[in-house]
């Protein structure tokens, strides 16, 4: 493999990142598997303990300014990490059962979850684009002073939070689409809570995929080295470029990369 393209191409998603919000995870992971051909339950692995510094750094710069909602991330969290850990369990017993071929099973569930988020993504936005006076009918808003609502909160993470244990997909792009539909905060606090509970998060996923044995670290580092400078400048660069065009072929690019990713395994 050459490691020095690695930090490049890190680096070109770190900026995509950082100017559409689009999550790595989608980006980073069939990069790994398409363009440096390494097997997906090795990336998908190293992509959670890659991702999971550039989440811990916004949650702690989030959690200074009081750019949160504690509640919010707290309840999710906890249903978010239990289903990761789960997630992760499966992958383990996959991989000691030796029934089913644990790449091809992964390229596809990686594949379906790229799909789902980008479909969601992208309606959303044409909905909005060329729809805006449209009212859709809005879900219930949860309550977390109700046990209803803190049930259904610790249900939504650990069914978004199994999904990203397996596919490392998910962490932040669903998880946001779920604070927007239930909680409704404002645009500030919508980042900050999303970020915050990822972070949580990844740090628990990155431990479960460590004993997984899949973690490579030499794949890791130079992803760091590339992505983090990235997400800076296309934050810098995401007050003067136009997010609509971006972000559909962006989108547009992720629905073929999960065609691909099904159709391969």
């Amino acid at each position: 493999m050459d490691y020095l393209l690695l930090p490049a191409f890190s680096f070109f998603i770190g900026i995509i990142v950082g100017l559409t919000g689009i999550g790595g995870a989608s980006l980073i992971t069939p990069m790994l598997i398409f363009v440096f051909q390494v097997p997906p339950s090795i990336a998908i692995s190293s992509d959670v303990v890659a991702a999971t510094l550039m989440k811990v750094v916004g949650g702690v710069k989030h959690w200074q300014q009081k750019t949160l909602d504690l509640e919010v991330v707290k309840w999710l969290s906890m249903g978010s990490v239990s289903g990761s850990l789960l997630g992760v369990g499966v992958l383990h017993q996959l991989r000691q059962s030796g029934e089913h071929n644990l790449d091809n099973l992964l390229l596809r569930l990686l594949g379906v979850m790229i799909l789902i988020v980008t479909l969601t993504a992208l309606i959303q936005m044409l909905l909005m684009t060329f729809f805006p006076k449209v009212n859709l009918p809005e879900l219930p808003k949860l309550n977390l002073k109700t046990n209803q609502g803190r049930f259904l909160t610790l249900l939504i993470g650990a069914i978004l939070g199994f999904c990203v244990g397996m596919t490392s997909v998910s962490s932040g792009s669903m998880f946001a689409l779920a604070i927007i539909a239930f909680f409704r905060l404002d645009a500030r606090k919508l980042v900050g809570t999303d970020i915050t509970q990822a972070a949580i998060l990844l740090i628990f996923t990155s431990l479960g995929h460590l004993t997984l044995g899949t973690v490579d670290w030499s794949l890791v580092i130079p992803i760091w080295i590339g992505s983090v400078p990235g997400v800076l400048i296309g934050a810098k660069l995401c007050e003067i470029t136009p997010q609509r065009p971006l972000r559909f072929i962006i989108y547009s690019i992720l629905m073929m990369v999960s065609w691909k990713l099904v159709g391969q395994a």
